[in-house]
């Protein structure tokens, strides 16, 4: 999956790539001119229409940076490389690091079914959580319906009157689950592949059932506090993102034409453990790499997040558990997830060692395609 097939397809609406707006001439941090790639990436991307692109490379001990755009259209200022911002679905990658933890702790199997968990929770419409296991959450093969996909949902919450009316609203897990079961599975259990924001609401609420604190508690004290992730946040229901950042925008329509809206205020419990984490590019290459290296689960843990299933429609992208491996045009494998929330379009990925690391975000939703600048950096190094 070269995009988040969750947020991104109920913001699907609301955008199409295209558009241009006025922008501040780049500001670029000094690197080896091995990424010269990267940099045309980052700013085909404004040309296309975002506001901003900010991105960070590790490889070992060596870290570069660099930006384009702005990060405030009203004042011109540029992105910096050390600006927070919405992760949206990377936060699934988060999510399933600890429930695999748990599983190695011996305290719950992914092999369980969620009504063993959530009793009662899911059901309705021939939703059965009896007949659904964890790894099927993680993995997106349970059928579970995508709350994301309800239309009511998409016209309160991504479209321009509504979300101007309901930005500041707070949602419940529950909430979000009960808008899924009004509807029918996208398919019975293991029968096929589908990205449902719902999954990992469910693993999230099967954290807290499990370990008694709330999954966000429980990502600060295995993840991030162990890895010293200082820009790396759980806001709950906060609806601000930390400084420094830049503004986040969006069109808020079924288009990429008409009015750009600043989007950067708003409840994050609308995408819940499916997607509200905050953090900056040097975090998300701290985390990947630490994950991917070996740091934060047990080799067999690590094995069951690697064992994928196809993405329906994209040869060369497979699905773990919460984790996606997708193998480029010039061959090289990475492994990382991408998310995209209101006003922003993130990507994260490392190579299968951990050594070879790029965050990138957009502070836009409706243009750009952040897997470019993966393939760029990977595939398109001088």
């Amino acid at each position: 999956m070269g995009e988040d097939m969750a947020v991104r397809k109920a913001l699907a609406g609301a955008a199409a790539v295209v558009a241009s707006v006025a922008l501040a001439a780049p500001a670029l941090a000094a690197g080896p001119a091995h990424h010269d790639a990267t940099r045309e990436a980052l700013r085909a991307a404004v040309a296309q229409g975002v506001p901003g692109a900010t991105a960070t490379v590790t490889e070992g001990r060596t870290t570069w940076s660099a930006t384009e755009g702005v990060g405030d259209l009203r004042r011109g200022t540029p992105r910096s490389p050390a600006d927070h911002y919405r992760v949206g679905s990377i936060t699934k990658t988060f999510v399933a690091t600890v429930l695999l933890q748990l599983e190695a702790e011996g305290r719950l199997s992914l092999d369980d079914t969620v009504e063993k968990w959530l009793p009662g929770v899911v059901r309705g419409n021939d939703h059965d959580g009896s007949r659904i296991t964890l790894r099927q959450l993680l993995n997106h093969t349970s059928g579970v319906f995508n709350y994301t996909e309800d239309p009511e949902f998409g016209r309160t919450y991504f479209l321009k009157d509504g979300f101007l009316q309901h930005r500041y609203d707070t949602l419940k897990p529950q909430d979000l689950v009960a808008i899924a079961m009004t509807h029918r599975p996208h398919f019975d259990p293991g029968a096929s592949w589908h990205y449902s924001n719902t999954n990992y609401v469910l693993a999230g609420m099967v954290v807290e059932r499990v370990t008694g604190h709330s999954y966000g508690d429980e990502i600060r004290r295995r993840i991030i506090a162990p890895l010293h992730l200082h820009a790396t946040s759980v806001p709950g229901t906060r609806t601000t993102v930390p400084q420094p950042s830049s503004r986040a925008y969006g069109k808020l329509a079924r288009t990429a034409t008409g009015p750009t809206y600043d989007v950067t205020e708003l409840n994050p419990s609308l995408a819940g453990s499916a997607g509200e984490i905050i953090s900056d590019s040097a975090d998300l290459n701290r985390f990947y790499t630490a994950l991917l290296g070996g740091r934060l689960l047990p080799p067999r843990q690590l094995t069951e997040m690697k064992t994928t299933e196809p993405v329906p429609g994209r040869p060369d992208d497979r699905y773990g558990l919460g984790l996606m491996d997708r193998k480029l045009p010039c061959g090289v494998h990475v492994w990382g997830h991408d998310g995209g929330i209101h006003g922003s379009s993130s990507d994260a990925v490392t190579t299968a060692d951990g050594r070879h690391a790029l965050a990138v975000n957009f502070n836009g939703d409706w243009a750009g395609d952040t897997g470019a600048v993966i393939e760029a950096e990977f595939c398109g190094r001088n």
